[in-house]
């Protein structure tokens, strides 16, 4: 199993370890394109700038992206590590060296972490083989003794606190310690929304608009319901598609086909734009494992639809 330790900011680290949330966004401020060092599952751990190399916490890595600053905010709000969207700014500008106060909407790096921990200042881990010229961070793999040894002091402080769960509609349970599987851990509403406005190419499924502000990461059966964070129980749809589909004047069937109610144009009097997609067979995420449940869809035709 690899693990990444990334050097973070301290008022980051000990903003969220005030707030204790579900998940966090470990932004990078350049907007890079690509984040391979780790696989969903492996951990991410963050470790404060030197002089202080030590492992403070960390969290299960889910997903990478790259997206608009203001999305970002959106998505996680104050689990960016800032109490609002202007103090995340000036944080990022300081890091991407720009005037502070930017009106642009510039894109940031995005490392989903699920499950995160932070540890109290007694339970930092010193790491001595630390390079002082690296600046964002480092990979070890428990194949080497310094990866175990790291991973060990992590596991050994975690025993005593909820362990992290996986997400039950895309991988079956394992353990988390030892010889850890590398899975996708259970997910939180942010990144819910980053991971299906992904895996749908950043469109609607069913009307194919691409303008990224007005699509919502629907969920067919809602969390309030008994539904979960899983990507198979959630739909890219614009924003009044959205509302629609919430309110049963539209679904989608088991088929993947749309099906509009005929209460639209009984209530309206209106409704022309829907039902030219009566029967449209939506678009699909490409990988098998993300395209939405059949369940929760025959749920959502069951509980949500009214013909």
């Amino acid at each position: 199993m690899r693990l990444f330790v990334a050097i973070t900011d301290s008022d980051w680290f000990d903003y969220l370890a005030d707030l204790r949330p579900d998940e966090v966004n470990f932004w990078r401020p350049s907007g890079a394109e690509s984040f391979r060092s780790l696989s969903p599952g492996e951990p991410l751990l963050f470790k404060l700038h030197s002089p202080n190399n030590y492992i403070v916490g960390g969290g299960f890595f889910s997903h990478y992206t790259v997206l608009p600053a203001s999305f970002a905010w959106g998505a996680f709000g104050e689990k960016n590590g800032a109490k609002t969207e202007s103090e995340m700014r000036r944080r990022i500008e300081k890091y991407r060296r720009v005037e502070p106060g930017s009106a642009s909407d510039y894109n940031v790096g995005c490392i989903l972490l699920q499950s995160p921990f932070f540890f109290p200042r007694d339970e930092w881990i010193l790491v001595s083989d630390w390079p002082p010229q690296v600046v964002q961070g480092k990979g070890y793999s428990t194949d080497d003794e310094a990866g175990r040894r790291i991973w060990a002091e992590v596991g050994f402080r975690l025993q005593a606190r909820a362990l992290p769960t996986m997400e039950p509609e895309l991988v079956a349970d394992g353990p988390r310690f030892g010889q850890p599987q590398t899975v996708l851990p259970r997910l939180g509403q942010g990144a819910f929304r980053v991971i299906v406005t992904d895996v749908y190419q950043r469109q609607c499924a069913l009307t194919n608009s691409h303008v990224l502000h007005v699509l919502d990461a629907a969920h067919i059966r809602p969390y309030a319901e008994g539904g979960s964070h899983s990507p198979t129980n959630g739909l890219l749809l614009r924003q009044d598609v959205h509302t629609l589909f919430d309110r049963g004047y539209l679904t989608v069937s088991s088929d993947y086909h749309v099906e509009v109610s005929r209460r639209l144009k009984e209530e309206f009097d209106n409704g022309k734009e829907y039902y030219a997609l009566q029967g449209k067979t939506i678009l699909l995420p490409g990988n098998p494992l993300f395209r939405p449940s059949t369940k929760q869809l025959a749920w959502h035709n069951e509980n949500k639809y009214m013909p």
